[in-house]
């Protein structure tokens, strides 16, 4: 298949609200389908997805909902929890939202008569990134505009507190490091923390500004990834601070920069959703050109599958899917 040009959605699912987030689940949930959630002005929607590049007897995609949860206030931000278990009798799910209110909501659930959520509040400005200790999924990060990043238990106590020098824009946990956090702030500095310590250990630099985003790269523990100004950049943290590799990419400034899982070469950046449509775009370091572009009405959040080379992005009343090679 030829994936040089600019293309449609491999797969559309129609939503009934506008989806301002979406994201797959990172962990191994125990069923077959891949559970993914999205959310609106007041409502998150937990589905599962099947693909045809997964499994033959589908035709392109197959899409369940499994519940929709009422939120009440747009969702800014989904972070799964690794106790999501779908094979579990009764199954638990369970995820946090970052809301316009600027709190966190954790939300637990068996699908049937058990739907609980608490509110963790202590935030003074917008949630811009959370994310789960993916280990045991008893600790949750955030980080804000308000220069901070913090982490709580599951019963919303804080258990660390770190001051930013700008607003946070991204939180990563990765899986083979569960005592590092990594933060990125607008001003372009990544740092990494000990959560141990408490202390810094470690920073990055874009000498770019604004940073959007950052991702630290499930396959490689040392490729750190962002997005500032039109330019994505990518890190090697053994070898230096500043970025070993960038290249202007979107006209209208990048939104958003998320790494495979399934491949520590491939990596997907957004647009600013703006003039009607925004561009998806996706990269492997390999060839110097976007190997896929795709565009998306008024798109916003993107994610990848867990075990396929394919991504999903938000719009309005609709997820757009996209397969790409590896």
């Amino acid at each position: 298949m030829k994936q040089d040009s600019a293309r449609n959605a491999t797969y559309t699912v129609d939503c009934e609200d506008y989806v301002h987030v979406v994201e797959f689940n990172p962990f191994d949930s125990g069923n077959v389908g891949s559970p993914i959630a999205y959310g609106g002005n007041n409502y998150v929607v937990i589905g599962t997805c099947r693909f045809q590049e997964e499994d033959a007897e589908v035709e392109g995609i197959q899409y369940e909902t499994l519940r929709t949860f009422h939120h009440g206030i747009r969702v800014d931000a989904i972070a799964w929890s690794p106790e999501t278990r779908l094979d579990a009798l009764p199954p638990q799910i369970r995820f946090c939202t970052a809301a316009a209110d600027r709190k966190l909501r954790l939300f637990t659930s068996d699908l049937q008569d058990k739907n609980e959520y608490k509110i963790f509040d202590g935030h003074s400005d917008y949630i811009n990134d959370l994310v789960f200790a993916p280990k045991d999924g008893q600790d949750i990060a955030s980080v804000s505009d308000d220069h901070t990043c913090r982490v709580w238990d599951l019963e919303g106590n804080q258990k660390a507190y770190f001051v930013l020098r700008s607003p946070g824009m991204s939180v990563c946990w990765h899986p083979e490091e569960a005592f590092k956090l990594m933060v990125a702030e607008k001003n372009g500095t990544i740092r990494f923390y000990d959560l141990i310590t408490q202390q810094a250990i470690l920073s990055l630099q874009s000498e770019q500004m604004p940073l959007m985003s950052a991702h630290w790269c499930l396959r490689n523990t040392l490729k750190i990834g962002a997005v500032a100004g039109n330019d994505w950049l990518i890190w090697d943290i053994t070898r230096s601070s500043y970025p070993q590799d960038k290249r202007p990419v979107h006209v209208d400034r990048a939104r958003l920069f998320r790494w495979s899982r399934v491949n520590e070469n491939l990596f997907a950046t957004t647009g600013y959703p703006g003039k009607m449509t925004s561009q998806l775009l996706v990269h492997h370091l390999g060839h110097p050109q976007p190997i896929l572009i795709g565009s998306a009405a008024v798109g916003s959040g993107l994610t990848w599958h867990r075990t396929l080379p394919l991504c999903a992005v938000g719009g309005d009343h609709k997820l757009f899917f996209w397969v790409t090679e590896m």
